[in-house]
């Protein structure tokens, strides 16, 4: 008697997902993939010991205003209420680091075309308060009373 092959395995189709979005998804806008595109570059910059501070303030000085003229009173405001915060770039966006580690940044409105800048805490930020506390702050201007306010924050998120 002849002897016999295995039967062939049968490959697994993939399962199709339901879906109700009846449109394509778009994948990434130009603004994220740009944003992953700086981070990409920040990392080699941080492996070569570049300078937080000038890629922070340089970053700055790209902005459209009035997203500059926030962005330079907020990058002065938290180097005075939290020095321990190093300057940086984070996806091209201001941010000021603990150790390694990203605290806060500042999102312009310009970046991704929102209405408004953007103070944004990291997980690594202390400014837990109870079972749910906000994580990021809109901006649409720098008074005295929100400078009073980032200030709290600032000394909080550091502690």
């Amino acid at each position: 008697m002849a002897p016999t092959k295995p039967a062939a395995k049968a490959k697994p189709t993939p399962a199709k997902r339901a879906s109700t979005n009846t449109k394509a998804s778009q994948g990434f806008s130009a603004e994220e993939k740009a944003a992953m595109r700086e981070r990409v570059r920040e990392m080699k910059a941080e492996a070569a010991k570049s300078d937080g501070e000038a890629e922070a303030l340089a970053a700055i000085a790209k902005m459209q205003e009035p997203d500059r003229a926030i962005a330079k009173r907020l990058h002065a405001l938290i180097k005075a209420a939290a020095p321990v915060l190093a300057p940086k770039t984070w996806y091209g966006m201001p941010a000021y680091a603990k150790d390694g580690d990203v605290i806060c940044f500042f999102q312009n409105a310009g970046k991704f075309k929102a209405r408004y800048q953007m103070l944004g805490f990291s997980d690594k930020a202390k400014l837990d308060d109870g079972a749910m506390w906000p994580n990021s702050y809109a901006l649409m201007q720098l008074t005295a009373t929100e400078e009073a306010k980032i200030t709290a924050l600032l000394k909080k998120a550091v502690r």
